[in-house]
């Protein structure tokens, strides 16, 4: 039987690699079949191996707000390239770059850049531990802020596409330091807080969760924990890198006026290179090192070719407002003739927008945390997905994750996916009825 190339790649890099992927989002697992290969991508518009042209929704899982090979960007990139790839030394860049954060989202009053944004979440935990001298940490069932101990009790992304929201490898004492509670549910909080008091150093959450399907805060939640961080002294952090300069310039903070003590970013603030960056209030951040006792290093951080692209990307966003009304525009324009897919093909389901980030819940619960989400029909999704495949869409492979839109998608991209979804999701749910 002839293999198309990704097949054939995807039983080359077995071989060599653990699943075949440098990360579990990308490997089917819950969809079922051959990961696609990729090899070029501009705009919207993203090309496999075989030459196959999709519509982005992934868009690098949230980095290409304008698109990939954003012109600005790739000529940031090039012309960086050119004087040094890294210096491993401070470069006026790296400068630029705090400075431009700084105004883009005023809370930020010093922001250090790492490598990822799971990176950025270790370091702004132990910023927070430091800065407290408490030890436990409050985080969210379902939400996910990257790989570190820390984060993998009950986590969502990969984790929970998985079925394993716990991972081998962490240990007891890490794990009794980490309290969880339910998403959108302040009252689960103040439980926790009332049985460790005193102990708590920081609650961190993604202000919308983007990790278990995109779902947005009740009214209220953030500004409870807020009020609550304030009565018990712990550090209130938001995990902004999915939802950092995407949900408006000051990310979900200025899109819900509630302001974090730390703040973490990634994906876009890089401009789709690797790069990742926590930031906040001056006298916490003053404990870190050189300038306090919290150790935190990177050899390739403030990368040049990282904060080049970063600079480029935030940059176009910084001057151009109307960049962000119309990719709401967008995405709402979507969202609004999807549901009436849904309602026409009599489909049970719960559909959240906030800004660029949207999600389709296969249920007929209203889904607001960990355990409603995990009600949606995975079967029917798998279908779903697949058949959007096969029409040229490509829709993030796992029922629990956002869909990002780019600006660079046009009205007839939005169409042909509307297209392709009320085809696929007849096909789904003849298939699932069967």
């Amino acid at each position: 039987m002839l293999l198309n190339k990704s097949e054939f790649l995807f039983n080359r890099a077995q071989q060599f690699i653990p699943g075949g992927v440098n990360s579990p989002a990308r490997a089917f697992k819950s969809v079922g079949g051959i990961p696609v290969f990729f090899n070029k991508a501009k705009g919207s518009i993203i090309t496999d191996e075989d030459g196959n042209e999709y519509i982005d929704y992934v868009g690098s899982w949230g980095p290409m707000i304008l698109g990939h090979a954003y012109p600005p960007v790739v000529k940031a990139v090039q012309d960086a390239s050119f004087n040094s790839t890294s210096f491993g030394a401070p470069t006026e860049i790296e400068i630029n770059m705090a400075e431009l954060v700084q105004r883009m989202v005023p809370n930020v009053e010093k922001v250090r850049m790492v490598n990822s944004g799971t990176e950025a979440c270790m370091s702004a935990i132990r910023v927070a531990r430091g800065y407290t001298g408490k030890e436990k940490i409050i985080k969210f069932e379902g939400n996910y802020h990257g790989h570190g101990d820390a984060f993998l009790i009950k986590a969502g992304s990969g984790a929970l596409t998985l079925g394993q929201p716990s991972s081998p490898g962490v240990t007891k004492g890490t794990a009794k330091d980490t309290l969880n509670a339910d998403y959108n549910n302040l009252e689960s909080v103040e439980k926790l807080l009332k049985e460790n008091k005193g102990d708590v150093a920081a609650i961190i959450l993604e202000p919308v969760a983007g990790n278990m399907g995109c779902i947005p805060p009740e009214p209220g939640f953030l500004e409870g924990l807020r009020e609550l961080c304030n009565r018990h002294e712990a550090v209130l952090i938001f995990d902004e890198v999915m939802t950092g300069f995407r949900l408006a310039r000051g990310g979900a903070q200025e899109r819900f006026d509630v302001w974090a003590d730390l703040v973490t970013f990634g994906k876009i603030i890089g401009g789709g290179l690797p790069v990742g960056a926590f930031g906040g209030k001056k006298d916490i951040m003053d404990v870190v090192a050189p300038m306090g006792p919290v150790y935190q290093a990177g050899t390739l951080s403030g990368n040049p070719l990282a904060m080049s692209a970063g600079l480029a990307q935030l940059s176009a966003l910084e001057n151009h407002p109307e960049y962000y009304v119309e990719l709401e525009e967008k995405t709402e324009y979507l969202e609004k003739r999807m549901r009436l897919l849904l309602n026409e093909h009599e489909i049970d389901y719960d559909m959240h927008r906030v800004g660029s980030m949207t999600s389709i819940f296969f249920t007929s619960e209203t889904v607001t945390n960990f355990s409603t989400a995990n009600t949606t029909n995975q079967e029917l999704f798998r279908i779903f997905f697949h058949e959007m495949l096969n029409r040229g869409v490509y829709l993030p492979p796992s029922p629990f994750e956002s869909w990002f839109l780019a600006n660079s998608l046009t009205y007839e991209m939005l169409d042909a996916t509307l297209t392709a979804a009320d085809e696929a999701l007849e096909v789904a749910k003849a298939k699932v009825m069967s």
